[in-house]
């Protein structure tokens, strides 16, 4: 029976599809015991329509129920919230004048934003030490229910909390603390029981933070850290934390001379010759997969009057979310387009297609600008300009399956090519979703039905599409396991509609063209920052923004590395003519990540062959010039992850 049935009753629905009904509101914790004695004695939390809450919340409405124990895979945001807490009381202990933020669990730990304290680097390791002493005394943590005016009172010298306070009131909500010794922190939970559970800690940096994320307000300490049940699982965790720090695209693009973002221009990147190098590999290799999939390739502007994306919803969507940049100017309102799909909707209304025209495919290397918080911006990954491989194909209902098919098979040739793990994530109707749910459903089905298909593995995530259509997110998984968002397909019934696009079908009458939104890489800086850290800066030959290095033995040598040099002028090749030994030549250009290294001496020179070395030590002397050439011709062609011309 559900609420319209009857006001006070509540419908809790189980993880095994099972449902209990309760007179009244429930909470977490009873819902427990109410399964069995053993489910209740183990709740920790709970997650009501997947938001995590303290066993304590009460369910007022009928919902969906997973009741977290410590065996739960959510118990670790519990425990990691914890260790915020005890974050904070250890800072409480060494600066008593700290004013305290807020301290949420992260996928990876947990952090505590506080003002009013002077700390760097070098003083985590004293912090930590004190966290520790926290976690070992084994304080008992307590809920405690207090009134506004009590919490007013415990709070008087905490202003940050104070205004949640205030917050919490004005919204209704009911005013918790959590306690464990002497500190206590105004907090909705859930915790563990005691601070003997929160287990293994570790903090990790400190960074700037502003108080909610407005740059108008005061900047933050932000103290990062984690925890985990063990201490092996936190140095199995640290480890790779560590390989990620030396993957880090930033680092390796400043030792590759690949990139910079400078000051003057947030957000903005400037590709270096070494990147631009790569960036250009990139563009030709999508060019080749966009010509196999019959798209012409345009270019639209990036400064367009804001008019032209009312009409599709993208205006009202992204300044809401104030991504968008935009200006008065002359009586008009000017923008930086935020997205291509309506400029290439402009290209397709330009003429009148028949149905056998059909499917019409534009696709653009299209810069769009995004207005992106300052403290958000990372390198390549996060970025205000970015350019993305974009493509958009307008289709008849009835060639729908088939693109997606094709578009499917693509995008995982394109991904082994690069030893990327797809992950896909269809994502369905959300709340701010335009147009009818039939026509979700069908576009919906269309994503899904591909997918199964092509026999691939999919999650759902419910509710997280863009307002005009479902779409498959396309997540990579790199060499040290970590999950990148990459491109994307979405198919889209409703932009056609807004835009009143039309085609002529076979009895002369006018039809709606579906839309097919795709990005087979995404943007263009984030992929290549993927790229960087997934391969650690060893790129494969055929993108290595600098393939060969030939090495002259002695100064005598230098001529023929320059023969050398220019019978291999396909392929990005550079001379180390420097006076160094040949042994500091090796070791720069292995430092410098060169897939091959060309030693040249008179030997050589009077034989018309190289000595090769890849920067895996491997070496080959006595290569006949032309075989080299040949051997790396095909190595490139085929697109091999690994130098292999030795082997």
């Amino acid at each position: 029976m559900s609420r319209q049935d009857s006001e006070s009753r509540v419908v809790v629905s189980l993880p095994d599809g099972s449902e209990r009904a309760f007179g009244g509101p429930v909470t977490v914790e009873d819902v427990a015991y109410d399964v069995g004695p053993g489910l209740g004695d183990d709740c920790v939390a709970g997650l009501v329509d997947g938001d995590l809450v303290a066993p304590e919340h009460r369910i007022e409405n009928d919902a969906d129920l997973r009741v977290v124990t410590p065996d739960s895979e959510a118990y670790r945001r519990v425990r990691r919230h914890s260790a915020a807490h005890v974050l904070a009381q250890a800072v409480l202990r060494r600066y008593p004048d700290a004013d305290l933020a807020i301290g949420p669990p992260t996928d990876e730990g947990f952090y505590y934003d506080f003002d009013g304290v002077e700390v760097d680097e070098d003083d985590l390791e004293a912090i930590e030490a004190e966290m520790r002493d926290i976690v070992e005394a084994d304080h008992d943590v307590v809920r405690e229910e207090v009134s506004p005016e009590q919490a007013r009172e415990r709070l008087a010298d905490q202003p940050y909390k104070r205004e949640l306070l205030d917050e919490l009131v004005d919204a209704g909500e009911q005013v918790t603390f959590y306690r464990q010794g002497e500190f206590e922190d105004l907090c909705a939970g859930p915790h563990v029981a005691s601070t003997g559970e929160v287990g293994a800690v570790s903090l990790l940096e400190i960074a700037g933070a502003y108080w909610r994320g407005d740059e108008d307000e005061a900047m933050l300490t932000r103290i990062y850290g984690t925890a985990f049940g063990s201490e092996s699982d936190l140095e199995e965790f640290l480890e790779r934390r560590q390989e990620a720090r030396e993957r880090d695209h930033r680092k390796i693009g400043r030792e590759l001379d690949l990139f910079s973002v400078p000051d003057h221009s947030p957000g903005c990147v400037h590709f270096h010759p070494n990147g631009m190098a790569m960036r250009r590999e990139l563009e030709a290799y999508v060019r080749a997969r966009n010509d196999d999939l019959g798209y012409d390739e345009v270019a639209t502007p990036e400064l367009n009057k804001a008019d032209l994306w009312k009409p599709t919803g993208h205006y009202d969507a992204f300044r809401e979310e104030g991504e968008m940049f935009a200006w008065e100017q002359d009586g008009n309102e000017y923008g930086l387009k935020p997205m291509n799909c309506a400029n290439h909707a402009h290209l397709y209304d330009r003429r009148r297609y028949s149905y056998r025209d059909l499917p019409v495919r534009f696709s653009e290397f299209g810069t769009v600008y995004r207005n992106e918080q300052s403290g958000e911006l990372s390198g390549l990954l996060r970025v205000r300009r970015l350019t993305q491989d974009d493509g958009h194909a307008f289709l008849r209902p009835d060639q729908l399956e088939a693109e997606l098919e094709r578009t499917i098979r693509t995008i995982e040739d394109i991904y082994g090519d690069f030893d990327l793990e797809v992950l896909y994530k269809l994502e369905t109707k959300g709340e701010n979703a335009v147009g009818s749910d039939d026509v979700w459903e069908t576009a919906t089905d269309a994503l899904r039905s591909a997918l199964e298909s092509e026999g691939l593995d999919y999650e759902v995530e419910d509710g997280e599409a863009a307002f005009y259509g479902p779409k498959i997110g396309l997540d990579v998984r790199d060499a040290i396991g970590r999950e990148w968002t990459i491109g994307t397909v979405q198919v889209d019934f409703n932009i056609p509609a807004r835009l009143d696009l039309v085609y002529v079908d076979e009895d002369n009458e006018e039809r709606r063209p579906v839309m097919v939104h795709r990005a087979l890489l995404g943007s263009l800086e984030r992929f290549l920052g993927v790229l960087v850290e997934h391969f650690g800066g060893d790129f494969p030959p055929w993108l290595a923004p600098e393939q060969v290095r030939v090495l002259p033995i002695s100064e005598d040598d230098r001529a023929y590395a320059h023969e050398v040099a220019d019978a291999l002028d396909e392929f990005r090749v550079a001379v180390e003519d420097r006076d160094w030994t040949l042994g500091k030549k090796i070791r720069t250009a292995h430092d410098d990540r060169v897939p091959y290294m060309l030693v040249v001496g008179s030997d050589e020179a009077a034989a018309g062959t190289v000595s090769v070395r890849d920067r895996a030590e491997r070496e080959r002397g006595d290569v006949d010039l032309a075989d080299f050439r040949e051997r790396l011709q095909r190595e490139c062609a085929e697109k091999r992850l690994d130098p292999g011309v030795i082997r």
